[in-house]
Order: C-alpha cells, then sequence, then structure tokens
C-alpha cells in the first residue's frame, strides 16, 4: 500500500496543496477553517511528513553525529548527555557511534553520517583524521573534536587541559610524600594519554631528585586492563612495588583498585596511593574513595554542540579552541600516611 502524500490530505481535506503545506510548516495566513479541516483529513489518513526529504531539499538536517572512543565509559556517557541537552533546545537529534577505539569503526561512522547528511559531526578521534574530516568540510559537514585539543587549529575542539591534569595529579602524590610512580595507560597514540603522560613527566622532573616515573602500558582503557596492569605490579618483588599509581582514566584506577584490594593486603593508600583521570560516578563511590582529575563532562559536550551548530549557520567561522581547565579531587585513595 502506497504511503499517504500530501496530496492525497489537500484532496480529502478540499484545499490546495500549498495550503497544507502552508499548515505544516505554519508558514503565510491559513483561514481557522482550513487548518481545522488539513487536521482532521491528516488524523484520517494517518499522514506522516517526510522529514528527511524535506531536509535533503532545504539542505538543512535536523540531526547531528556524534563519533566517541569508548560508549560504555561513563566520562563519554557523560559528554554526550550534555550535548543531547543542548540538542534538544535546538531541535536536533543525535546520531551516536562508538568505535571501541577501532579506526574501521570509526571510518564505518564517518560514511553513514556523511550519506545520511548531517548538519555536523562532533567526533572524539582515535587518531589524527584531519584529512577526512576535510572532506567533510567540502560537502558543507561541519566537525568538531570532542575531548581532543586541535593542535594545527584546523577544526574546533573543545577539551580539558590534559597536560595541566597530568601535573597536578603528579604534583599531589609528590606532595603527599610519593616518590615511585607508576603511570598506568595506553595505547600512547591516544593523544588524551600521551598528554596526561608528559604533564606528569613535567612534574616528576621538577619535584625533588629521588623522585621517579615508570610507564605501565596498556592496550585499552578499561577496568580489564587496569587488573590485569594491577596484577603485573603486584606480581614484583615488593621492594619493586611503586609507592603511587597514576592511571590515565578512572576505568583503569577502579581495575587496578580491584587487584590491589583482592590481595588481602591494605595497599590503598597505606603503601600505594591511587589516582584517576575524568571523575566520573563511580570514582566516589568505590571500595576506597578514587581520588581523581576531574573533567567538566557535561559541560565539554553542550559547548561542543553549541560551536558545531554555530558553524554549520556559517562556515566562514574561524576554527576555535576552547580548553577547559580540570580540577583536582582528593578522596582516601591519595590520603597522607603518617
Amino acid at each position: 500500500m502506497a504511503a499517504t502524500s500530501i496530496r492525497d490530505v489537500a484532496k480529502l481535506a478540499g484545499v490546495s496543496v500549498g495550503t497544507v503545506s502552508n499548515v505544516l510548516n505554519r508558514h503565510g495566513e491559513v483561514s481557522a477553517d482550513s487548518v481545522m479541516r488539513v487536521q482532521r483529513a491528516i488524523e484520517q489518513l494517518g499522514y506522516r511528513r517526510n522529514d528527511a526529504a524535506r531536509q535533503l531539499r532545504a539542505g538543512t538536517s535536523s540531526t547531528v553525529g556524534f563519533v566517541v572512543l569508548d560508549g560504555q565509559n561513563p566520562f563519554f556517557s557523560s559528554v554526550v548527555r550534555g550535548a543531547e541537552d543542548e540538542a534538544s533546545k535546538n531541535g536536533i537529534a543525535i546520531l551516536l557511534g562508538n568505535t571501541d577505539e577501532d579506526s574501521a569503526r570509526e571510518r564505518m561512522y564517518l560514511d553513514l553520517f556523511e550519506e545520511q547528511r548531517v548538519r555536523g559531526v562532533l567526533i572524539s578521534p582515535y587518531r589524527d583524521i584531519s584529512p577526512r574530516l576535510e572532506q567533510l568540510r567540502s560537502r558543507n559537514i561541519p566537525a568538531v573534536l570532542v575531548d581532543r585539543f586541535s593542535g594545527d587549529g584546523r577544526f574546533s575542539s573543545v577539551s580539558v587541559d590534559n597536560v595541566l591534569g597530568g601535573r597536578m595529579a603528579a604534583e599531589h602524590l609528590i606532595q603527599t610524600g610519593r616518590r615511585r610512580i607508576s603511570f598506568v595507560g595506553g595505547p600512547f597514540d591516544l593523544r588524551q594519554v600521551s598528554d596526561r603522560l608528559a604533564g606528569a613527566r613535567v612534574a616528576v622532573e621538577a619535584g625533588p631528585h629521588e623522585v621517579g616515573i615508570e610507564v605501565v602500558a596498556t592496550s585499552a582503557l578499561t577496568v580489564e586492563e587496569g587488573i590485569a596492569a594491577g596484577m603485573r605490579i603486584l606480581g614484583r618483588p615488593e621492594r619493586e612495588w611503586p609507592d603511587a599509581v597514576f592511571a590515565a582514566n578512572d576505568l583503569l584506577a577502579l581495575g587496578l583498585l580491584q587487584a590491589f584490594v583482592g590481595s588481602g593486603l591494605l595497599l590503598v593508600p597505606q603503601r600505594i596511593a591511587l589516582i584517576g583521570f575524568d571523575d566520573i560516578a563511580f570514582a566516589g563511590a568505590a571500595a576506597v574513595p578514587l581520588s581523581s582529575m576531574r573533567q567538566p563532562s557535561r559541560t565539554i559536550g553542550a559547548t561542543a554542540l553549541r560551536v558545531l551548530l554555530e558553524e554549520a549557520d556559517d562556515p566562514t567561522l574561524i576554527p576555535r579552541q576552547t580548553v577547559f581547565q580540570p580540577g583536582l579531587v582528593v578522596r582516601e585513595s591519595t590520603r597522607t600516611i603518617s
């Protein structure tokens, strides 16, 4: 059975197609009688307007694509929520794609969003994908980087100062008297991870001469990788244990905490101070409340969405870099032991 068309509505209502269009789009002067007849015909026929076709004709879309690194990470869930809150104010819907740090899936979502002619793309990229984003821009689909600073300034970005955050986390550990710091994180082609490590190294180099830092690499930023890293640390002779661990994100930190608590030893914070990054909701509710570097996640998402819509409305805007400052949240896991 063929779908009901606007012509069918006009015929049943006894008005012109133009009058039906004016009623649907609230354009022009339409008499109350005509509005009532059109609405009655729409209800009787079960007519549904084809918004996709209308948007293609108008050259605009009411959808935005959002590509995130890890949809299971509460940090990204909060960022998306912030973007959704802002989108709803503008009559925009968000299409979400989760890459799981997989370049092939990232390409697939960008191709899909291009085919859908979305109004713009928000993306937390796995690696540098500037050439692909340039292609989107050439088709009037702007892109804004989320949780990633645009080093070359070719695209707008909304992020936190990860280098500063890494420095602050390491400085806090040093100030509590810790001297042997392990940085747990990876992969290092994720800019967020490498920046946080770089910041931690700045703090170590500026600290007392006996402070040192080592890297315990992980293949992903997950609880499972944190557990595995924790078991590797505990597998060493005790004299080689660090007295502090800075995890590249809270999921890793929670995995490390699980490994340390599961050992049955009073390790955190008595033997090992532990700090994460993001300050997700679970951090404060952990078995040992977790110190963390807080990111304004919902504000990041909302800001990114606003910037994207502004660029969609005015392609001549110069890309801008919005950088928020992280905040240190101190909890039991880094308590100073006297």
